[in-house]
């Protein structure tokens, strides 16, 4: 404190540096804030979790399937192509590939944005019900950063749960459809590798989906200002 009762540029910058170490949570803490938030709201979580499910097992069982298609034409050849072309793939027997069709494609593509626009709805009425929580955090001196890192940590949680579960459905009912249009025998021709691959490319959609779903809702919500956010009807 100076002569004249102002404070000195010393005691601000400590007191600014003590209340940034206040208001810094660390992970384990966040992480912890996050799920307790998404069990309070279980129901809610689960209707996000449920369209990334379905988007996911999709994709996943498109995949799947592509690998399940090449791996009949590594083992069988024309003959391969032939029972391929007829059930719809584009197959290049020159270099071994099978290809989805443009309007198997279109549908992958239109299902991951149906799934996008319902986690941004979804998203938006959940801050919406949070506003007096949020206004309430900021006053306490949560950062907008703070009320950005456990959005996106809920989103991260709801992505990776969801993901992977509809990653493994797809992949399961993929192989099933394929044991019962090819028979047993295409299974054998499959790798692993491959159909690991397409369930790990799978779920990391499905994660990317929950995170750019949130990303917008997590914005607003940190951005608002303390007073209105605890006044805002809702």
């Amino acid at each position: 404190m100076s002569a004249n009762g102002a404070p000195s540029a010393t005691g601000v910058g400590g007191s600014r540096k003590s209340i940034d170490r206040l208001i810094t949570l660390p992970f384990s803490k966040s992480l912890e804030i996050s799920f307790k938030s998404l069990r309070v709201r279980f129901f809610r979580s689960m209707i996000t979790v449920s369209s990334l499910v379905l988007a996911v097992s999709f994709l996943s069982f498109v995949l799947v399937n592509l690998d399940v298609a090449a791996g009949l034409l590594r083992e069988h050849g024309q003959e391969a192509a032939r029972i391929l072309s007829k059930a719809g793939y584009d197959v290049d027997l020159a270099r071994g590939a099978v290809a989805m069709s443009a309007k198997e494609r279109w549908i992958v593509m239109l299902s991951l944005l149906v799934c996008t626009v319902g986690i941004v709805n979804a998203q938006l009425m959940s801050v919406t019900e949070r506003f007096a929580e949020i206004g309430v955090m900021k006053c306490l001196g949560a950062l907008d950063s703070m009320i950005l890192k456990l959005f996106l940590l809920e989103a991260a949680m709801q992505g990776l749960l969801g993901a992977a579960i509809g990653a493994l459905a797809g992949c399961l009912f993929s192989l099933l459809a394929g044991t019962v249009s090819f028979g047993l025998g295409a299974l054998s021709g499959l790798s692993l590798a491959d159909a690991a691959i397409s369930v790990g490319l799978a779920t990391l959609a499905g994660c990317f989906l929950s995170l750019v779903g949130v990303l917008y809702p997590a914005l607003l919500a940190a951005r608002m200002e303390p007073i209105k956010a605890i006044r805002a009807e809702h």
